[in-house]
């Protein structure tokens, strides 16, 4: 085993050749690199197994020894100033380099298929292999300096895979909105670690904590100087993982593909910042106010998160805003001091949001045969209802990823929320509610997705409250009872099987989308009916298999004996004694029933409640009178209609932070930009200028004076020379003669 921390450090780099021998294919021979493109997925499968395996026994020896192993070499060497690279491997380190490699074998399995027909796929793999190598150097570094160089590196890899089909101008200004928003994070994380550095004059973590904590101790350091830095280090950890006010770049980054979203922005970088936040705590919980902060960010984004995701339509900003919330319940943790239950979530999410994305990302695969790739439609949940008997088993792996983010036991996400949410007792009462509130909205829009998603169709539009014509009840589905009857015509055929206008088989780009039994004269005539398909097993493989992570993925957090030693606890207890963290004893399982009880109870309500306004609806007379019964108004009716539009407004608007952060940020940077450059152009520029046009209308004028004779010139430039010298020693005389009376004066008297 200890060669395996002595071979560790190969760990990050096992990834990158792929995207290296993919750049240089491209460059030297790209007819052949485009030829052999499946060949490189393999590639980069492997050896992220291998990175897995090696991971999995790094993991294993932690949870049987809870010891940690760090090597460094020194890399700038100076009498006042010393930079050590290396790698430190620690149970938190084990952790998450198990969750980034196991849920990036899966979505790159995933990936092969879904992304099979675009023709950037080989630019796709090269990414995606360059951020599990960031990525993975991130968690296995020693010291800030380093966590910041693939801090960046991360950062990149998000900003190319968000603008992935840059062709878009939708997605081109999502990666440019994520690379400013992240970019104010990493100017606060960089001045956090400049200030730590010369506070303790190191960058190494256990030196840190414990210079920096003999320092507060011994009141050797200004107090308020600490808490700024270390607050600027919490503010790269907003950014990165989506707190508020740093959140607005998330819901935007759906706009690349899909299983980035389940890989990048659900289980992996947007844990960056949890994790940097994990690694810090010793460092934070020397200054309480500092936890304080971390905490109310943690809450405050909770409830944003969850109250956002009320009354989105697109599936993927919905599950997005899930993800923000969920995020919040984390740093809340981390803020509490519970770093247990903070980093058990960060596991059970992780799995279970991969498990949604991926089942988001199927169904959009499925709709793509209907409308081609239009976000407009082929992601927007008012459109997809109905869809149960056409994707079962899709439709199975989104109600367990759905059941485990509500909190339903025994799927994993309820293990571990119902130890926040535990917590949140103890610390603050006003925030246990807030948290507990919060998981009944989460149990609310998650149902909301999956009943507007799979179950009922209605085939025509109906009002909402605010009488528009448009849906927030209901799916509209697209197909209906008898299918679509009219295609994309703009969709690449592979191939149309006839034979003399006999009936055959069309065959989209995107396998097994078939439809059997029509004629080239049907297609013309739009004279068939269509369905969405389920996805190949290819992309149905990886969602079994986290199916049974998110099954079982949660038993491992149940103490299995008296003396409180479970598997669980001893994995996540962090290395060294700068948390002072013992193993938990074992719970009283009274309490623990009656704590579950109630969390699981509101999780049912939030589910009952969705089930209300969310139900299956069919198209019916019986339906429709249904229907238009919303539009009697009462009394009563009237209230409520208010109190829905004052929550689905403020939800569709996002609470209304991006406009405000364009009114009060872009808008009045844009204004003063302006000003600036009236002032630059018009006085700054202008001054000069207008000397130099009034020069030019002088000399333009005097040159007509003039008689060609250069007798007359010298005469006129002698006599202005003249006229200078008198002018300038007159004064001088004058004050010399004056002065020489004063003198005079002076003597006589």
């Amino acid at each position: 085993m200890e060669h395996i921390y002595q071979y560790a450090w190969i760990i990050p780099f096992i990834p990158l050749p792929v995207p290296l021998l993919i750049g240089v294919g491209l460059i030297l021979f790209p007819t052949a690199t485009k030829d052999l493109r499946r060949i490189w997925s393999f590639c980069s499968i492997s050896l992220l197994s291998i990175a897995m395996f090696f991971s999995l026994m790094l993991s294993i020896h932690q949870i049987n020894s809870n010891s940690s192993y760090q090597y460094v070499w020194s890399w700038i060497i100076n009498t006042d100033f010393s930079l050590e690279f290396g790698y430190l491997l620690d149970p938190l380190t084990s952790i998450m380099s198990m969750l980034i490699t196991t849920v990036a074998i899966l979505v790159l399995i995933y990936s092969d298929n879904y992304m099979s027909h675009d023709q950037g796929y080989l630019r796709f793999f090269a990414y995606m292999s360059f951020f599990t190598t960031s990525m993975l150097g991130l968690v296995t570094s020693s010291n800030l300096i380093q966590i910041y160089i693939f801090w960046e590196l991360v950062g990149m890899c998000s900003y190319l895979l968000i603008g992935f089909w840059f062709t878009r101008p939708i997605a081109a200004n999502a990666c440019q909105k994520a690379f400013v928003t992240n970019r104010v994070g990493d100017f606060g994380l960089l001045l956090g670690i400049l200030g730590l550095y010369w506070i303790t004059g190191s960058f190494d973590f256990q030196d840190l904590f414990e210079i920096f904590k003999n320092l507060i101790n011994n009141n050797e350091v200004n107090l308020l100087f600490c808490l700024l830095c270390t607050f600027f280090l919490f503010v790269g950890a907003v950014a990165k993982s989506a707190q508020f006010p740093l959140h607005v770049w998330l819901p935007d980054a759906m706009e690349g593909p899909t299983p980035i979203s389940a890989l990048i922005h659900a289980a992996t970088m947007v844990a960056a910042g949890i994790f940097l936040v994990a690694r810090l705590l010793p460092l934070f919980k020397v200054i309480p106010y500092i936890m304080y902060v971390i905490a109310f960010i943690g809450i405050i984004t909770i409830l944003l998160g969850a109250t956002f995701a009320l009354a989105q339509k697109d599936i993927k900003r919905s599950l997005a805003y899930s993800t923000m919330s969920q995020l919040g319940y984390m740093m809340l943790a981390l803020g509490m001091g519970s770093y247990r239950a903070a980093l058990f979530h960060l596991i059970t999410h992780a799995y279970s949001k991969a498990l949604l994305f991926l089942g988001s990302g199927s169904i959009i695969h499925s709709m793509e045969i209907l409308v081609g790739y239009s976000p407009d439609k082929n992601q927007n949940m008012v459109l997809m209802g109905g869809l149960t008997k056409h994707v079962p088993i899709t439709k199975i792996a989104f109600l367990i990823g759905t059941l485990s983010l509500c909190g339903i036991p025994p799927l994993a996400c309820f293990w571990s929320k119902d130890e926040i949410l535990n917590d949140s007792w103890s610390y603050s009462p006003i925030f246990a509610i807030i948290a507990y509130f919060t998981a009944g909205l989460t149990a609310f829009y998650m149902f909301r997705i999956y009943l507007l998603t799979f179950e009922g169709h209605l085939n025509l539009y109906c009002k909402n409250y605010s009488g528009k014509k448009s849906n927030s009840l209901y799916s509209i589905s697209l197909w209906g009872k008898e299918g679509l009857k009219t295609i994309n015509k703009n969709l690449p055929l592979l191939t149309l099987l006839t034979m003399n206008n006999s009936k055959g088989v069309l065959v989209f780009p995107r396998n097994p989308y078939k439809i059997s039994g029509i004629t080239i004269t049907d297609f013309q005539n739009n004279k068939f009916s269509v369905y969405p398909y389920e996805s190949d097993n290819a992309m149905l493989v990886p969602l079994i298999v986290l199916i049974l992570f998110t099954f079982f993925i949660g038993f491992i957090g149940i103490p299995f004996n008296q003396e409180g030693l479970d598997i669980l606890t001893k994995w996540l207890t962090p290395s060294g004694n700068f948390l002072h963290t013992t193993l938990t004893k074992s719970p009283d399982w009274y309490e623990f029933a009656i704590n579950a009880i109630f969390s699981v109870s509101i999780a049912y309500w939030g589910i009952f409640i969705a089930f209300l306004l969310y139900k299956p609806v069919y198209s019916s007379s019986k339906n429709l009178d249904l229907i238009n019964s919303f539009d009697k108004k009462g009394s009563n009716r009237v209230f409520w209609d208010k109190i829905i539009n004052i929550i689905y407004n403020w939800s569709s608007n996002r609470g209304y932070i991006d406009a405000f952060y364009t009114t009060s940020l872009i808008k009045s940077i844009r204004g003063l930009s302006k000003l600036f450059s009236f002032f630059d152009r018009r006085i700054l520029d202008g001054i000069p200028n207008g000397f130099g046009i009034l020069n030019f209308f002088i000399a333009e004028g005097i040159k007509y004076l003039g008689g060609g004779r250069i007798s007359s010139y010298l005469f006129l430039y002698f006599f202005y020379v003249g006229i200078f010298l008198v002018i300038s020693f007159i004064p001088i005389d004058f004050f010399r003669f004056v002065r020489l009376l004063e003198v005079k004066k002076f003597l006589s008297d």
